[in-house]
């Protein structure tokens, strides 16, 4: 787990500097970092809450325990990140500063804008998900609701972004946000939790069909998406916003071959009991950098202007 959360957290770092680079001076550095801290813990959320379905038998009563530390830690940091861009995003729109900003504002914020309320219900789906963690009660309703849960608050924020006046434009962003929470999340989670070469052998094949629709949902989405709200491509480079985009597409073709790749030469490895667990977490860790790099640009990208 420390090793995933440090890894991850320079990953983090990096690839937000380098956002900042390409999107100047459009860039929000401050508002793309809470964002991003607060995405990729609501996708480990997602994801620590889905895993223990990939087991089968009494094995997942095992994995759910193994899950619930992990998901206790993530699912808190989503509720306290959520909390802090709720009150940047009142900051901003009322041009205050965010240690200045009154309650009232943020209250006025939430009640009275479309961003403000889709905040709100990101901020309650995160305060579910931890209070399903810390009671330490653990069966299928309670998981289905925690996932469920999640996958309101990823889909909430999304929705309330560059698309949201547009209907079509805002089920695209949905399905694509929940589509990359599924497959981030869950890798997360199997890099943290399985730790023997056999619990590989069950679940990553298992993993990889997910992995497959959760791909396909994501780059049709996506295509449909970066047309809506950029334009022809050949007008993507004259703007942050756009070369942001370039570069989440770029990193997007990255991780698809390499996923693919995982697909025809580790799957089968595992699937036969060939690959160690550690091979299988060192696979599973450098797939989950470029995840990460994709999340953070996700995360400038929608604060981009």
């Amino acid at each position: 787990m420390r090793a995933v959360l440090t890894g991850g957290l320079a990953t983090l770092a990096v690839t937000s500097v380098v956002a900042y680079a390409i999107a100047y001076p459009q860039a929000a550095p401050a508002a793309a970092a809470v964002r991003t801290l607060a995405d990729c813990a609501a996708v480990g959320s997602l994801g620590f809450a889905i895993v223990p379905a990939l087991e089968v038998g009494r094995r997942r009563a095992e994995l759910a325990a193994t899950a619930a530390g992990p998901l206790i830690a993530v699912s808190a940091a989503w509720l306290v990140a959520e909390l802090v861009r709720q009150v940047l995003a009142a900051a901003d729109t009322a041009a205050l500063p965010p240690l200045g900003v009154p309650v009232r504002t943020v209250l006025g914020f939430t009640v009275q804008t479309v961003a403000g309320r889709a905040g709100l219900l990101s901020v309650c789906t995160a305060a579910v998900v931890c209070a399903i963690a810390v009671s330490g009660r653990r069966s299928e309703p309670l998981a289905v609701t925690a996932a469920g849960a999640a996958a309101v608050g990823i889909a909430a924020r999304a929705v309330s972004g560059h698309l949201s006046e547009s209907r079509w434009g805002a089920i695209v962003v949905a399905l694509h946000a929940l589509a990359a929470a599924a497959w981030c999340g869950v890798l997360v989670a199997l890099t943290v939790t399985v730790t023997h070469r056999g619990q590989w052998a069950r679940m990553l094949p298992r993993f990889s069909q997910m992995a497959l629709v959760c791909v396909i949902v994501l780059l049709t989405s996506g295509l449909a998406g970066a047309v809506l709200a950029a334009g022809a491509p050949a007008q993507w480079y004259a703007s942050g916003y756009g070369r942001v985009l370039i570069a989440k597409v770029v990193l997007a073709i990255g991780l698809v071959v390499l996923a693919w790749r995982n697909r025809t030469v580790w799957l089968p490895a595992a699937r036969r009991h060939q690959a160690s667990a550690g091979l299988s977490q060192s696979r599973s860790a450098t797939e989950l950098v470029l995840m990460i790099a994709a999340l953070t640009l996700a995360a400038a990208l929608a604060v981009t202007g």
